[in-house]
């Protein structure tokens, strides 16, 4: 039989203070905000994963509760200025944290532990926050005879982004097994967002913004404003209401190929996919430029490293004279040196830049083509609590690649196509969504399986 029960983790003693919110905070809560209510859950972050064979209650409780003293993002609220121009965030040093408990029977089989944990993420992610009034975090457990079996982490956008719900993963997960909490805070010293804050409004914050948003105007003043062709009678589906396809191309063989480009070139693995996404970007476009959005994590800048809380930033990527059947190996190294310039000045209000667009567009100033959106996730969250990855086997030459049609989602304006890159324990993934009007099924699915193409075949050249 199974029971489902609701236990109070009491925090006190925890740091408090008041001040403006974060860029990061504020561009989240702006776009979660012009929502509807029912479309806000989607915007939440969460992570879910067996724990085989378990860990003892208890220790999983405390561990919570020392995460709480380690991040302040996990006990802040978001509230808006009396005047409603403004937001400050509030950081509560007591209050109790709720966690989801569902009880199973000692005998209860491993898939169906699986199961209700899935379920009792499901539930805990399908709802939105109110940021102003509750904590950002929820807690799921799955527990039987004692251990718990399955854990369960959803946020706010506004706590933490994706690379920030790794750290909070790997803390938690060393807070569990044993790890000195003191130890933690010495050794990472994670940057809270209330000193986040302090700096964006100091005077070298301040500079920092305006240079980066003087970088980003000038790329969008020089980039081209257009990169496809238009359709016919209608430019995008989004008008019409037409669902946007999803697609997902896994491939065993992209997992590691991508290192093996990298290293060979001395680049990062996401500068190999990103090259590989221009390049078919001007394919498809007809171009011999790519424009992309690329989201860029920012834990690079001093002391955001260890910092769990929302700090990912947009930079603008402008690749010129793409070489669509050129030399992929050159495409590679150009992209690592663009991409790392472009990355510098990925941190900024977003709120001001969005102000400076609308003034350049009232007047009629032509600017680029910011609708293809490139997402680099794979190394977001660690394996945590769960059974380390399997070993990828060796899938032969097609690599065992599957193409996927999961779901259809609502339409967005303003995108062509959104690119995100997902590493699962035997495959990288590339899931893709796209404006039917400009980037139909044949065309997602020839970007994606050249996407693949392009680095499978730089990797059989490298090993030749």
């Amino acid at each position: 039989m199974t029971t489902s029960r609701q236990l109070e983790i009491p925090f006190t003693d925890g740091r408090s203070g008041s001040g403006p919110a974060t860029w990061g905070q504020r561009a989240i809560w702006d776009v979660v905000n012009r929502l509807a209510p029912a479309d806000r859950p989607r915007y939440n972050i969460g992570t879910a994963t067996p724990l085989d064979p378990g860990l003892p209650l208890p220790v999983v409780l405390d561990a919570l509760e020392h995460l709480l003293h380690l991040h302040d993002s996990l006990h802040t609220r978001l509230l808006p200025t009396p005047d409603g121009t403004g937001l400050r965030q509030t950081v509560d040093p007591t209050g109790r944290l709720t966690v989801h408990v569902r009880d199973h029977p000692a005998d209860a089989d491993r898939a169906a532990l699986t199961a209700a944990g899935a379920e009792l993420h499901r539930e805990l992610a399908d709802r939105a926050f109110d940021c102003g009034t509750e904590w950002p975090v929820r807690v799921g457990l799955v527990v039987a005879d004692g251990l718990v079996r399955h854990i369960s982490l959803v946020l706010s956008h506004t706590a933490v982004d994706g690379t920030g719900m790794g750290l909070l993963v790997r803390d938690l997960t060393e807070l569990a097994l044993g790890a000195d909490p003191a130890a933690i805070r010495a050794d990472r010293a994670p940057q809270q967002p209330l000193e986040e804050a302090a700096f964006q409004t100091s005077e070298r914050g301040l500079k920092r913004d305006a240079n980066a948003r003087t970088h980003t105007l000038r790329k969008l003043r020089t980039a081209p404003a257009r990169l496809f062709p238009p359709t016919g009678t209608a430019d995008s589906a989004a008008g019409t209401g037409a669902r946007f396809p999803n697609a997902v191309l896994s491939s065993p063989a992209l997992l590691r190929a991508v290192d093996t480009v990298a290293a060979a070139h001395r680049t990062g693995s996401s500068a190999v996919l990103l090259a590989a996404t221009a390049a078919m970007t001007a394919r498809l476009a007809g171009r011999s430029d790519a424009v992309l959005q690329v989201v860029v994590n920012n834990r690079f800048l001093s002391g955001l490293t260890d910092a769990v809380s929302v700090i990912a930033g947009d930079a603008l990527l402008h690749l010129t004279d793409v070489d669509v059947d050129g030399d992929f190996g050159e495409a590679v190294r150009r992209t690592h040196a663009a991409s790392i310039a472009a990355y510098r000045h990925a941190y900024y209000d977003r709120r001001l830049l969005d102000a400076e667009v609308e003034r350049l567009t009232a007047d009629g100033v032509p600017l680029a083509d910011r609708s293809c959106v490139f997402n680099d996730t794979r190394d977001l969250l660690p394996s945590g609590l769960a059974a380390p990855d399997q070993a990828v086997p060796d899938a032969g030459a097609d690599g065992g690649t599957t193409l996927s049609w999961p779901v259809d989602f609502d339409p967005r304006p303003g995108l062509t196509y959104a690119l995100d890159a997902l590493r699962t324990p035997t495959a990288l993934q590339l899931a893709m969504t796209a404006d039917p009007a400009v980037l139909p099924r044949p065309a997602m699915e020839r970007f994606l399986r050249g996407i693949e193409a392009l680095v499978l075949t730089e990797e059989r050249t490298l090993r030749a």
